[in-house]
């Protein structure tokens, strides 16, 4: 492990790291799904939310889908 993997980000940084990854996604976004459920691993230190790098893209790996050749290629829902 390098020492990227343990810096923290806080949560303007993780919707800039996602951002600068081809995710769409901002800071707001973040905190709504943060209390809805179904976001990013994170953790709190006082009041702030702080990320990790391999929390962040464990989440996009789980969220993508595999490659499509058209929209007849998604699955029913």
């Amino acid at each position: 492990m390098t020492d990227d993997d343990h810096h923290y980000l806080t949560r303007p940084e993780a919707a800039q790291y996602l951002m600068s990854r081809g995710i769409q996604i901002t800071k707001t976004y973040l905190g709504q799904i943060a209390s809805r459920g179904g976001g990013p691993i994170y953790r709190r230190f006082g009041r702030q939310s702080l990320y990790l790098r391999a929390d962040l893209d464990n989440w996009i790996t789980r969220r993508i889908s595999q490659p499509l050749r058209s929209t007849s290629d998604l699955p029913a829902r």
